[in-house]
């Protein structure tokens, strides 16, 4: 197999866990929204983890949430911008886990623009916390951007040697 097979394999991947994350995402957000929080409320699931519903109009986690008319426009156009380099990074990616890693990233990215598209904000839903300190409520995108994140950041720091 050439090198730019093995990069279009690596392609399709990506893109097809990309995809799995985003319908995922949504899935998730549209049983949340129209079956288990209506009405919203908290729900107690575990001792340390609550569902609840939350609206983001900031970044990830929450931070930047301001009621700007312009804020969700510019973060969907960022991450519009966000998402096209990082599928020219996955076109260029050159092993299983950097594509899947980039695949979750992008469809988590996806996943959370379609929400702003939709709703000019993004539904949170899962709510963790501990000794009385939340994190701030987060979503499947949310978890798949930084699962990728970290998957990007192991495989840079355990890739073998191409010295050798």
């Amino acid at each position: 197999m050439t090198k730019a097979q093995g990069g279009q394999q690596w392609y399709r991947i990506g893109l097809l866990i990309s995809a799995i994350a985003v319908v995922l995402d949504q899935v998730s957000k549209f049983w949340i929204l129209y079956s288990v929080m209506a009405p919203p409320r908290v729900i107690e699931v575990t001792p340390f983890f609550n569902l609840v519903l939350a609206w983001n109009k900031g970044i990830s986690f929450g931070m930047f949430n301001t009621d700007s008319t312009y804020g969700p426009l510019l973060l969907t156009g960022l991450a519009i911008v966000i998402v096209i380099a990082l599928c020219i990074w996955l076109w260029r990616a050159d092993t299983k886990w950097v594509a899947c890693a980039l695949g979750l990233v992008i469809g988590g990215a996806v996943g959370n623009v379609i929400d702003r598209v939709r709703f000019g904000a993004v539904v949170d839903f899962l709510d963790v916390h501990a000794f009385g300190y939340h994190w701030p409520a987060f979503n499947v995108a949310d978890s798949a951007i930084c699962v990728g994140a970290a998957i990007l950041i192991l495989e840079s720091l355990f890739r073998p040697s191409e010295k050798a």
